[in-house]
């Protein structure tokens, strides 16, 4: 017995994924940019805090960008 489910469709073209693609390595690479140089200064942890952010964002472009969404 056959499953007669639909396929999953992209809903964005190639170009846009390519756009979340490299916005969310932008986003990592920023992020991880930022956290090397606190890291280097020796900056207290709370100042890191707010690295989720860059982080969320890049990983969010990727994510969208694998997933075609």
């Amino acid at each position: 017995m056959a499953s007669s489910q639909p396929l999953p469709v992209a809903n964005i073209g190639p170009r846009e994924r390519r756009k979340r693609l490299v916005f969310g390595i932008a986003g990592l690479g920023v992020g991880a940019a930022i956290a090397l140089l606190l890291i280097f200064i020796n900056a207290p942890l709370l100042w890191r805090g707010p690295l989720f952010f860059p982080f969320f964002v890049g990983a969010l472009g990727v994510f969208q960008a694998r997933e075609k969404t």
